[in-house]
């Protein structure tokens, strides 16, 4: 994914990087050897896209937002999120269960959220069917690191229980392993344009034999401002359980989610895949989890050869009976662990067994009993490295799972001022080489509210985080998981000096 674009342009440095859209200005000229080091600036203009949240009329929505404090940031300073204009797989004004047009708010109506200083989560919500796709922005202080999390509770029918999703930044390229076509599933890619052109994306799925055909997901125009969600099941008659989701932007850039609705299994929202990469890590298996599900794909010409290993609390483990993973070239493969965890707190950590060959992967995780089960999704993701932020945490009902697959690390984990009252709380703690560890989550003292948790690597190896939010609700154990890739706060600024003999023959 093109996440970072650099130019020189006349001795003038522009750089735009991404937890979103952001922008920096050149230093000065200083007189510094051009050769020196990257200077490490805040990022001042961060763009964050959310999916619209549900179909139901049973659905409740809670929007928060939360920038961390980030040293020499200036004082001024922005951010909200507004709705963007939903829009049908066809091009017109979706429609509501009537047959007439959904009242949704417009994009220049009142913002659903206005965050007002960094250090502090800030609210909203929405109810019903009709929510739309919301497009943010965040400018000045508090643009470093900027996260919004989006969490819906659906009471009951198609993907009842706990909804959750990490806005995110737009991009060009997503993967999404562990969607289906199936019957028993309804699974949607929403596509979300902030920009003020029209987007042009590319839908592909990948079956276990290889590339489903369909020319519907072809040329799929986004239009500015807009959302468009995608029905899989509409892109192909071909009904496969498990399908590895490319979406490709022609021209343009989108935010892209994949919402997964199971007529049994609840449902959840599958986040984009860490990039192609011959080593993955998948973190924070939960430790009730009754049945977990390893989806892997390769995009390259050469099949992968995997070994999957278990981080637990004491140590690697490999699962018995599944010790490898066979990953045919442009096929998606599965491989069911079952309740690998057995108990304990547990990460997938995959490494190629020969030679490296890059992958895509995520797991279906499904917790409780009977008829009475809910799902989430784990994708493979970027570490921790300087900081990464999750929003929407409650006195209860909170796990943060740390993993350090290769070396011993410490973390400082905050939690920050509650969104309606409370003192910031920080711990720092130990994750040694190879292990899992679900650590005691600091609490803002005098909480009200929600809160956001701000996870630091301090020393030593990467670290790979998620956070997991539980409510049960009629006995249903409402669950979802959302990973803490690096927030990219902070961008790498080259030091550019004023050379005149370049225009000298």
């Amino acid at each position: 994914m093109n996440r970072t674009t650099l130019s020189l342009i006349a001795g003038v440095t522009a750089l735009a990087a991404v937890t979103g859209f952001a922008a920096l200005t050149s230093p000065d000229a200083s007189g510094a050897d051009t050769a020196e080091a990257a200077a490490q600036r805040p990022v001042e203009r961060t763009t964050l896209l959310c999916p619209a949240p549900s179909l139901s009329d049973l659905a409740d929505t809670a929007y928060t937002s939360f920038t961390p404090v980030t040293q020499g940031v200036p004082g001024a300073g922005a951010a909200e999120l507004r709705a963007a204009a939903e829009q049908s797989t066809d091009g017109t004004a979706g429609k509501d269960k009537k047959g007439g047009k959904k009242k949704a708010p417009a994009a220049n109506g009142k913002p659903v959220l206005t965050p007002k200083q960094p250090g502090t989560p800030a609210t909203g919500e929405a109810s019903g069917a009709n929510a739309p796709a919301l497009i943010g922005t965040a400018t000045g202080r508090l643009a470093p690191g900027w996260t919004v999390q989006q969490t819906t509770e659906v009471a009951a029918g198609n993907g009842r229980g706990l909804q959750g999703v990490n806005c995110t930044a737009p991009d060009t390229e997503f993967w999404f392993p562990g969607a289906s076509t199936a019957a028993d599933r309804t699974d949607y890619v929403h596509l979300t344009n902030p920009d003020d052109s029209a987007a042009v994306a590319d839908i592909e799925l990948y079956g276990k034999d290889g590339a489903i055909k369909s020319t519907v997901g072809e040329g799929i125009t986004v239009p500015p401002h807009s959302s468009e969600p995608i029905l899989l099941s509409t892109l192909t008659d071909d009904r496969q359980d498990v399908v590895t989701v490319h979406v490709t932007v022609r021209s343009g850039r989108v935010g892209a989610a994949v919402q997964a609705l199971d007529a049994k299994l609840g449902g959840d929202w599958l986040s984009p895949a860490a990039d192609p990469a011959p080593s993955l890590v998948l973190p924070g298996i939960p430790k009730d989890a009754v049945s977990v599900r390893l989806v892997a794909f390769t995009p390259g010409a050469s099949d992968a050869d995997l070994k999957v290993r278990l981080a637990s609390p004491s140590g690697p483990i490999t699962p018995a009976g599944n010790e490898t993973l066979h990953v045919k070239s442009g096929m998606t493969s599965v491989l069911d662990l079952g309740d690998v965890t057995r108990g304990e707190a547990g990460s997938l950590v995959l490494t190629p067994t020969d030679r490296a060959v890059p992958v895509v992967a995520a797991l279906r995780v499904v917790r409780g009993k009977g008829d009475k089960q809910e799902t989430a999704f784990i994708p493979a993701t970027a570490p921790v490295g300087t900081r990464a932020t999750v929003a929407d945490n409650s006195a209860k009902g909170t796990t943060l799972s740390l993993t350090a697959p290769t070396a011993t690390a410490q973390v400082k984990v905050t939690a920050s001022a509650g969104s309606e009252g409370g003192a910031a709380a920080t711990q720092t703690y130990t994750v040694k080489a190879g292990t899992t560890q679900d650590v005691p989550v600091p609490v803002p003292a005098g909480l009200k509210g929600t809160y956001a948790l701000t996870v630091e690597t301090v020393s030593g190896g990467p670290v790979y985080a998620s956070r997991m939010l539980a409510a049960t609700e009629e006995g249903v154990p409402g669950f979802t998981i959302q990973t803490l890739p690096n927030d990219r706060g902070t961008v790498a600024v080259p030091q550019a000096d004023e050379d005149l003999s370049v225009l000298q023959k």
